[in-house]
């Protein structure tokens, strides 16, 4: 983030000349916030609530780096949450205690500037703009330059600032690694920044009220989910007719993606995991750690799993089905997953306003035969909380509410017998329970069966 920031701070763009301001671009010939302005004054001022309550101060949230290495600019969730703005090398604020929003930001773009293609690279200005806190409820838009000065103010008064950890617990993102090679996320980055430039600032985690807010969606954003999952199930169904002996797992692949992007989906939220066979019984995280394991030839016999999901408007799907190579299942392979799926059924039923997560839990785990606990995934809730992302920040003891969307994925992966199944559906709470809202596409064995038979 600081070298983000030094990079428009620093840039020698010079002024542009009378010919070039006449082509300069505006922010909002380019793109605009997915809602309307109102959206966006209810999330801050209901963080704003929220951070009050528990102590207040100031929060602050950095936006993503400007440069895209070859793919579309992808803002950081909570900056996009609370502004709907692509901005680059910026950074909110929110007083809670005055319930005031500061937008930091570049005087210029960065991206929109070469001294030696002016034609190409026209200019776009940004502090400048009014627009850009008018279309996102956000109070007052000032330099970057401006966030150093007020953060020695709000020292100087004890005043607490407060940022999104992305994990409950205490505050500790403060890089202590000393090995050669080290990844930070731009907010590990921010936080390295703010404690090297201000060692006795007050930090400390807003998670808990991030989350508080985040987890629950308003109707707009739910519509947005539903098209990204019945997008991404669909996805599943159309892909199901190329599922045969001999083909690619990234063939695959690469029908799921066309679907979803031909049907409205702008970019995928996580890398298609499309396994079958031996690869269908590892997790992602071990079969990406090689650049082409992910690609075997599925056999008659084997099944393929699908965990996909695609993202329309910056909210996503996350969703799982397995199928059989040959259009049927053995007998053994009915049985695990029929078995299965009654374990997301008992979890799904478990669902509801008032419930909380580890109260779901122990739907599922009743209903785990003896015999397959074992190879059984056992997490929290076999789920996850969905937006913006398909980890969309989760308090697990608080109760579900409605309007939350969270996933039910139990994992069975058998070593033993070589056999992997697997099934997820994202679930929405309602004031009357619950909302499967990827439930029409089949789950049960009979029923993945009759989509193979109908698509071939």
């Amino acid at each position: 983030m600081l070298a983000g920031l030094g990079l428009v701070a620093l840039c020698a763009m010079g002024v542009p000349s009378a010919a070039s301001r006449e082509q300069e671009q505006r922010y909002f010939d380019w793109g605009s916030p997915a809602f309307p302005p109102d959206e966006y004054a209810t999330r801050q001022t209901a963080l704003g609530a929220a951070l009050r309550a528990d102590g207040g101060g100031v929060f602050l949230t950095p936006a993503a780096a400007g440069l895209s290495d070859g793919f579309t600019f992808r803002q950081l969730d909570t900056f996009w949450y609370l502004t709907g703005l692509e901005v680059p090398d910026a950074v909110l604020a929110i007083d809670a205690d005055r319930q005031h929003t500061t937008l930091y930001a570049p005087m210029r773009d960065a991206r929109f500037e070469n001294r030696s293609r002016r034609n190409d690279f026209p200019g776009r200005p940004l502090q400048s703009d009014p627009s850009l806190g008018s279309r996102s409820a956000i109070s007052t838009v000032q330099p970057i330059g401006q966030l150093s000065a007020d953060l020695r103010a709000w020292n100087q008064a004890r005043r607490v600032v407060r940022v999104d950890s992305g994990a409950p617990g205490p505050l500790s993102l403060r890089p202590s690694s000393r090995a050669p090679v080290a990844s930070l996320s731009p907010l590990n980055q921010f936080v390295d920044w703010l404690q090297q430039a201000f060692p006795s600032v007050r930090l400390q985690s807003a998670y808990q009220a991030v989350a508080q807010v985040r987890m629950v969606k308003s109707a707009r954003e739910i519509a947005v989910i539903r098209r990204a999952t019945r997008l991404g199930v669909d996805g599943i169904a159309h892909a199901a007719a190329f599922v045969t002996d001999g083909v690619d797992e990234r063939t695959l692949e690469a029908e799921y993606e066309a679907f979803c992007k031909r049907g409205g989906a702008q970019r995928l939220p996580f890398a298609s995991i499309i396994k079958s066979g031996p690869n269908s019984l590892w997790p992602w995280r071990i079969l990406a750690t090689h650049y082409d394991r992910r690609n075997r030839q599925l056999k008659n016999g084997e099944l393929v799993i699908f965990d996909v999901g695609c993202e329309v408007d910056g909210y996503v799907s996350d969703t799982g089905r397995t199928l059989p190579v040959s259009g049927t299942f053995t007998p053994r392979q009915r049985f695990i997953l029929t078995m299965e799926v009654k374990v997301a059924d008992a979890l799904i039923a478990a669902l509801g306003p008032g419930v909380t997560l580890r109260q779901a839990q122990q739907a599922g785990l009743a209903v785990i035969p003896d015999e397959a606990r074992p190879f059984m995934e056992t997490g929290l809730y076999f789920g996850h909380h969905i937006g913006l992302s398909s980890g969309d920040p989760s308090l697990d003891d608080q109760p579900l509410a409605p309007g939350m969307v969270i996933t039910v994925e139990p994992w069975y992966y058998n070593h033993v017998e070589q056999i992997a199944v697997f099934t997820e559906d994202d679930i929405l709470i309602t004031r009357e329970g619950r909302e499967n809202l990827t439930g029409h596409i089949a789950r049960s064995p009979e029923g993945l069966e009759a989509i193979m038979r109908s698509r071939r």
